[in-house]
Parts: C-alpha cells; structure tokens; sequence
C-alpha cells in the first residue's frame, strides 16, 4: 500500500486548491489515483478539510498502532525466492501483494536488501528482476552554472503562500524536444492568468529575463512577487526583479508543488504543445492563440469565471 510523504501531502493540498481533479493530482505524484482518493477519505478532518500536518500526524498515529516487527525469516525467504525466480515479480508487487492477502511480509525495501546480499555473494536471483539491479544513471550536460544572490521562498511573505493578494506571479519554463527549444510561461496566483511566449534563444538567461520583462512591463505596478524554480535560465533573476521592481523567491530543489499553479498551468498548454514536440513547427502567433484560449475558459476556482475577465477587472481595481 502506497503512503504519501509530508511533502507529498502539502503537494496533494496546493494542487486540490488549484482546482485539479484527484486523478489530476496523482499523476503530478507519481501515485496512483486511489492513493490520492484514500488519502483524502482516511487522512481529511471531520468536516472534510484537508490539512497536511494533521493527515500526516493521523497516519503516523495509524501506523504505530498497527505496525509490527516483521522478522525475515525462513517461510518468507521461500515465498520470496519463489516469486522472484519462478513469477519474476517485483519487490513491490511482492509486498503489495501480501498486504492485500493478509500475508505477513517485510518491506519491498528489505527484499532488494536480501536480493543485493545475494549478489554480492555470487547469487543470481537479481537476475530474475526486470531491471536486474541496474539503475539509470542521470544524464548531466551543458554548463553548470551558480544562481547568485537567490532569495529563498522561505522568506517569501503568508500574504502571498495564503494567495491573499493580486500581483503575485509564478514563472517556469517547457521545453521542446531533445531539450531544445523553450517557451517561458507565467502565471498571475490569484486570478490564474497565464502569459506565454517563445524563447528565440532557448534557455539562455538573458534572453529570458528580457523576454520576461518585455511581457510584464506593461503590468509593472501590480507586479509585486515572482517565484520560479532552480533552473539555470533564471540565474538573471536580479535583473528581472530590478527592472519590474519586483522581488524574485526561489522554491526549494525537487519541490514542484510549491508552485503548484505553475504545473498546472503548464499542463494546460501540454494540450496543444504536447510534450517531445519540436517547438520550431509553432509560430508566435500559435502561441498567443494558445495562451488566449486557455484564458479564455471558465475555472471552477473562480466560480467559473475565466482567468483573463478577473485579471483586467483586478488591474483595473488596482489601477
């Protein structure tokens, strides 16, 4: 049975305020959805809230309470072997099989322990695993290159993580195929408007940070906060927040759901720009009339209002 992480439970809360649906969520999670639909039903408050904190205290509370010392003992080695050399079963699907049957077993974790050691000692039962022990390396190319001066997001204001406020914006990039080719998208955390545009020059800072300010100059008094990602293409952030008279928050390495309205934002335009698709067959103007019609629609978030009505009457507002 799969258990969500704390982090994958405030993930879990930031995507569901987004307004995805729990299958939306759980493929941002790399879960199954009837993860994310138990998690939701056993971890949520009485009146049906949902707190990461307190749905992550409820599941520690749950496991010590009926969690056992599972001894690897010679009954289990036998299952294991069994399933392994005969079945060419997984770890997992060897412990997910007897949780669901009742059968006392140790952690999926434990077995590739017990698998290892028998490597390590001439055995070939890694042999019988899909993947045989081996795992794939990451690929790392192009210049690796410091961000300087990152404010973390951290420091970043509750006005802004409670979306309380209009001004506030969420910035990353897709790339095309091959990891060539990229288009910066924003978007505005209250009122869901996204601005997108193709970059002539790919991931190069620069070209980015001029490209980012071009798109929100016009909108420079309501821009107030920009919070982005790690990624080298926004290590020109000062000049960015300089120029808009913004400042510029960095999320955590690894934590998507910390802008969490990004993704999904992102996974709108993936509709018409699916991902591996060579970004030179679209033009700026496919471009703008993707970005339109993703405005365009009415959001459940809003009450059904579409992001680009709410956006001008709030600049209005603010005007």
């Amino acid at each position: 049975m799969k258990h969500l992480t704390l982090q994958q439970r405030y993930a879990l809360k930031a995507y569901l305020e987004c307004g995805m649906t729990k299958s939306e969520a759980a493929n941002l999670l790399s879960v199954d959805r009837s993860t994310v639909y138990r998690e939701i039903k056993r971890n949520s408050r009485k009146r049906g809230t949902y707190n990461p904190d307190f749905a992550n205290e409820l599941a520690e509370e749950r496991k010590e309470r009926f969690c056992k010392h599972r001894k690897f003992d010679a009954p289990k080695q036998k299952l294991i072997d069994y399933w392994i050399i005969q079945e060419q079963w997984s770890t997992e699907q060897i412990k997910g099989y007897c949780d669901k049957n009742d059968i006392e077993m140790v952690s999926h974790e434990r077995i590739y322990q017990y698998i290892r050691a028998d490597k390590a000692a001439g055995g070939e039962k890694y042999k019988h695993l899909r993947h045989k022990l081996k795992h794939r390396k990451r690929h790392i190319s192009g210049k690796y290159e410091v961000i300087k001066n990152k404010i973390s997001i951290d420091k970043r204001p509750d006005v802004i993580n409670n979306k309380e406020r209009f001004g506030d914006w969420e910035i990353d990039l897709i790339v095309g195929k091959n990891n060539k080719g990229a288009i910066v998208t924003m978007v505005e955390r209250t009122t869901a408007m996204i601005m997108i545009q193709k970059l002539n020059n790919g991931k190069n800072a620069d070209c980015l940070a001029d490209t980012v300010i071009e798109m929100l100059l016009p909108y420079k008094n309501i821009v107030k906060y920009i919070t982005s990602d790690n990624g080298s293409e926004f290590a020109r952030h000062e000049k960015i927040a300089s120029k808009l008279e913004a400042k510029f928050f960095f999320a955590h390495p690894y934590s998507s759901w910390e802008r969490g309205l990004s993704e999904y934002s992102n996974k709108l335009i993936r509709q018409y720009i699916p991902k591996k698709t060579n970004f030179n067959i679209f033009d700026d103007e496919f471009i703008k009339q993707v970005q339109y019609k993703i405005n365009r629609r009415p959001r459940k978030n809003l009450g059904f209002k579409t992001p680009k009505d709410v956006f001008y009457k709030s600049v209005a507002f603010a005007c």
